[in-house]
């Protein structure tokens, strides 16, 4: 490296050729480590001068090459990324190639400020390129919801517009389209309101819309043990077990899911009533299921059983309506409208049911009117082991409704109430879910979850130990931080 520094042959560099330059390339980076560990600051450009000198030259040789990835990480070592920025060398020949190998490149850095100029530089370079889809793909990652308004305004094509709205959909972004020609339209697709019609055209045109049963799952008759088959004692009467009812509950709401139709709960409620309690409220949840997406319809089917003698029915059917709305933005907002008065309410499994489903309705929407009703369910503290339920639902329904959001109010509220709980209440099973639902708050966000690791660590309970694996399991879900 000080050789061809000291030759004055900056200028030809290329002309040594390219194993040349590689290795001149892997000679830089151990060069400037070797300064920074003797005591160079990496921030300013004046202890590495003669290296930089030749980083400008190798960088736009390789991207002329076909080397893209050796360019950048030249710049990785060398820790001038933005370097790319400011070169001419980019075009619609290799953006995608670069930007491709530093998205790759994003999951195995560790420092959280390498990662941020990772996605930083490719946010720009697609920007610059006027590839709007892609980058508003990157800004999604960084979550930055802000970037949102400006590459929508940017992008002229109403079908690539339109392909930005379904990813936002998809992504349950709460974000509202404003001062747009075709605003109606495009709120209508990030609220994902016509999802459930295209999901059953495509369902049409594959010719798969005819119900299923369980029994077309179990195919028991193809087996000669197992516990379906042995129900079927040739000849003899077939007896109802509520747990294989209550299997078959499930099996059912997840092979028809979104499909409108089945053949247990959608002709009678004949169905509902071979199940007792607990396999009463699945049965009647499964059909937010069987019509997920349809809120139209699938109110006017459930709206009955939230009428029904019994509580068990009503808080199924609360259920589904959660299920039902998950989602799916409704100027109505009946999810939040049915559900709320019976978060407030005093029956405790309406509560439970009506807590999950606003956090299945609301996922990742971040409300802060569904904070609002929930919030007081956390702080609540009397009602023995029953009220822990009610508590640690609505944590995690809150853990949803805020996923990956950061949101310290909430996140302060159910350390609190970990802090002030009972030892009898810590005990509870489901005190699990409260711990669960502070880590979803966290979810993928890394090291901006220390400071609530740091306060569980006070918590004199082996809950503590649970809470602090599962919000470091899932602050670091997904981010292929290996050295954790």
């Amino acid at each position: 490296a000080k050789g061809a520094a000291s030759k004055n042959a900056e200028d030809n560099l290329g002309s040594w050729g390219h194993e040349f330059v590689r290795s001149l390339a892997g000679e830089i980076g151990q060069e400037y480590n070797q300064r920074v560990i003797d005591g160079s600051n990496p921030d300013t450009d004046e202890p590495f001068q003669d290296l930089l000198k030749m980083v400008h030259i190798i960088v736009p040789f390789h991207l002329t090459h076909n080397a893209e990835a050796e360019a950048i990480d030249l710049l990785i070592e060398v820790q001038r990324l933005k370097y790319l920025l400011a070169l001419d060398n980019i075009d619609e020949n290799n953006f995608q190639r670069i930007c491709l190998y530093l998205m790759k490149t994003a999951s195995y850095m560790s420092d959280p400020d390498d990662l941020v100029e990772m996605y930083e530089t490719a946010f720009e370079i697609y920007k610059k390129q006027k590839q709007h889809f892609d980058a508003l793909l990157v800004a999604l990652r960084m979550n930055r919801q802000e970037a949102i308004p400006s590459l929508l305004s940017d992008c002229d094509d109403l079908l690539v517009k339109k392909q930005m709205c379904l990813l936002l959909g998809r992504h349950r972004v709460n974000y509202t389209v404003e001062d747009d020609a075709d605003e109606d339209e495009l709120n209508e697709l990030i609220g994902n309101e016509k999802l459930s019609e295209q999901f059953l055209k495509v369902a049409q045109d594959l010719d798969v819309m005819d119900a299923k049963t369980p029994e077309d799952i179990y195919k028991s008759h193809l087996a000669e043990t197992g516990g379906f088959s042995r129900r079927r004692d040739a000849g003899g009467a077939q007896v109802d077990s509520a747990r294989a009812n209550l299997a078959s509950t499930f099996v059912n709401a997840f092979v028809n899911a979104g499909f409108g139709q089945d053949k247990l709960m959608t002709p009678d409620s004949e169905w509902l009533y071979k199940n007792k309690d607990h396999g009463m409220m699945s049965a009647a949840a499964s059909l937010g299921s069987i019509l997920l997406w349809n809120v139209e319809e699938g109110l006017t089917q459930i709206d009955k059983f939230l009428y029904s003698s019994e509580d068990y029915v009503k808080a199924g059917a609360a259920l589904a309506v959660g299920i039902l709305s998950s989602g799916v933005r409704n100027d109505a907002d009946p999810a939040f409208a049915l559900l709320g008065e019976h978060v407030e309410g005093d029956v405790h499994i309406m509560k439970c049911a009506a807590c999950t489903g606003l956090g299945i309705a609301y996922a990742g929407t971040g409300r802060e009117d569904v904070m609002e009703l929930l919030t007081p369910i956390v702080e609540q503290t009397e009602g023995g082991p029953t009220g822990m339920m009610e508590v640690a639902l609505a944590g995690l329904a809150l853990g949803m409704v805020f996923v990956g959001q950061c949101n310290e109010e909430i996140g302060g509220t159910i350390i609190e109430r970990l802090m002030e709980a009972t030892e009898e209440e810590l005990d509870h099973s489901h005190a699990r879910y409260l711990c669960l639902g502070l880590s979803l708050l966290f979810l993928g966000q890394m090291e901006k979850a220390d400071a609530m690791l740091e306060a569980l660590k006070t918590i004199e309970h082996k809950i503590s130990k649970y809470a602090q694996i599962t919000l470091e399991t899932c602050a670091y879900a997904g981010t292929g931080n290996v050295l954790r």
